[in-house]
């Protein structure tokens, strides 16, 4: 019942008016006037009041026909500017009770961690298993703390130690374990060249504990207070489709399986008499999803409807990131995780931050005054702004839309195409030259809505390019808004009586199913980013896309 008030204060429907003049487009789904008639708003009220008088006076006797009839005009005119703004108000006000609901309930399942807030912050307190895999900087290994209950039994029926080990156990190498056995994934950075010391590694390295959370760096080895207090990263708030680091700290560099044919080169002298790295490194510890989206996608075709959900889950972490002031920069399909839940549906998170831009001092605004200045990785999946700017004393390089444009060129291999921004001959083609009528064309089999889409994110002119969260809510009305955006003349309080729909049915299936679907956690992500504005636009996109001949 709490709920259902909240949901429905202030917002009964009244008889949508006809908009008029150079803004009847966005009259007709109530956007707000800009902030620059901020006195004309302030004012109406009075004017119309005053206006009304005067014209009582006047349809008592005063003046001529004409005089009444402009006066009314006026005032009727006036009075529509008043009702348009009183249902701005409704709406904002709607949205951000209906946000604030959703926020609470889009709280993340704590990390598994969170009870043992002084373990974990030594390499020792794990037990390492295989490799999972390498990149240019790093290795990362499946691992589990065999002090939780149910590892701890298993290790004492096969005689391990309580203490981990820094090699496989013989249980794990003969394939006896699950899945769940490993629940964790540890990176090991490559150590060339921040030298041994814990500051050193902490400040070369401090992009990749930009998800990381207080409690991960609040270990009394390695990760104390240093780049709290001392660094200028920003620090990523958890987002269900973005990575979360538990535990970060630094250790010397062990022996694990396979380094000596994997990676030598960068193993210590004294583990490897070539190998270039130092002895100590930083070590993160991760959720272990099963693999990443370029894995998934090549043993599984995934329909188009699905491959949507799938597009849509990376546009809410990019919306999340750009929110909180932070560009990836590496995004593709390599560097995204995937688990599946019980109906073998992907879910999809975001991972890898070295090349991040976090800094507190200038958001997503780059001063790019030299070549030397980094300008991200993946150079192949580098948006046009970036890979043409040019370097100077005012030059600088926005990246507010970079990551989104990235999305819309992993979405091809999503719809199992080829990236066109990959390989080699005709079919390549790079960002910093290409052009729009150059970009393959999607199968048919793709909703219309999606095939547009994509064109958008991949504009060049960045002005021509929606932000991640207006392509979000493309996505979110494309697929459960149909019967809103079927109406001919949509108003600002439809929308909102749909949206108050959304916000019950969302509720109502998040209490009758045990464990959320995907879809269900993509409609409670929406309602938790609920803006008026960013929905009016998305909106105006998809009625102006399937109007197009």
């Amino acid at each position: 019942m709490a709920v259902r008030q909240a949901l429905g204060r202030g917002l009964q429907l009244e008889r949508p008016s006809r908009a008029a003049g150079p803004g009847a487009q966005q009259c007709q789904l109530g956007l707000p006037l800009p902030d620059r008639y901020r006195f004309f708003r302030q004012s109406v009220a009075g004017l119309a009041a005053r206006i009304q008088r005067q014209f009582v006076v006047r349809a008592r006797g005063g003046g001529g026909p004409g005089g009444r009839a402009v006066f009314l005009a006026f005032g009727l005119g006036l009075g529509l500017i008043e009702e348009k703004q009183a249902e701005s108000r409704r709406a904002a006000s709607a949205c951000q009770e209906i946000q604030a609901i959703f926020t609470q309930k889009n709280k993340l399942v704590p990390d598994p961690l969170d009870t043992r807030h002084w373990q974990g912050f030594r390499l020792e307190d794990y037990l390492i298993g295989q490799s999972i895999g390498k990149g240019c900087s790093a290795a990362v290994y499946e691992a589990t703390m065999p002090t939780l209950p149910q590892h701890l039994e298993k290790a004492k029926c096969m005689g391990l130690p309580e203490k981990s080990l820094d090699v496989l156990p013989k249980w794990a190498e003969k394939g006896q374990a699950g899945a769940s056995t490993f629940p964790f994934a540890i990176k090991m950075m490559w150590n060339i060249s921040a030298g041994s010391s814990r500051e050193a590694i902490l400040s070369t390295m401090s992009q990749e504990l930009v998800p990381a959370s207080r409690v991960a760096l609040a270990g009394e080895y390695g990760a104390v207070t240093h780049r709290r207090t001392k660094g200028d990263l920003k620090q990523l708030t958890p987002h269900p489709n973005i990575i979360r680091v538990f535990r970060a700290f630094t250790s010397s560099v062990p022996l694990l399986p396979g380094a000596l044919a994997d990676y030598p080169d960068v193993l210590p002298p004294h583990l490897h008499p070539e190998g270039l790295g130092h002895g100590c490194t930083l070590f993160l510890v991760m959720k272990n999803y099963p693999c990443t989206l370029r894995q998934y996608l090549r043993e599984h075709t995934p329909s188009p409807r699905l491959a949507t959900l799938m597009i849509l889950q990376l546009l809410e972490g990019v919306d999340h990131l750009v929110q909180q002031g932070i560009a990836h920069r590496d995004l593709k399909s390599d560097n995204i995780l995937v688990e599946l839940n019980s109906d073998g549906c992907p879910w999809l998170v975001i991972s890898d931050f070295g090349c991040c831009l976090a800094d507190k001092r200038i958001g997503l605004q780059l001063p790019f005054t030299s070549w030397y200045v980094d300008r991200g990785g993946n150079g192949c999946l580098m948006a046009p702004e970036v890979s043409t700017a040019h370097p100077g004393p005012k030059a600088v390089i926005d990246y507010s839309k970079a990551d989104t444009w990235a999305v819309g060129a992993i979405a091809y291999e999503i719809f199992g195409l080829a990236n066109p921004f990959y390989g080699q001959g005709r079919a390549h083609l790079e960002s910093r030259s290409y052009q729009e009528a150059q970009l393959p064309e999607l199968p048919q089999s793709v909703p219309l809505d999606m095939r547009q889409l994509v064109k958008s994110l991949l504009q060049r002119d960045t002005s021509k390019r929606p932000s991640a969260r207006v392509a979000a809510n493309v996505l979110h009305l494309s697929l459960w808004g149909e019967q809103i955006l079927a109406l001919k003349n949509l108003k600002l309080d439809m929308m909102i009586a749909w949206l108050l729909q959304q916000s019950a049915a969302t509720l109502l299936a998040d209490r009758l199913v045990e464990k959320n679907s995907v879809e269900t956690k993509l409609r409670m992500l929406f309602l938790a980013n609920l803006e008026c504005e960013a929905l009016c636009q998305a909106a105006l996109l998809l009625r102006s896309w399937r109007a197009a001949p």
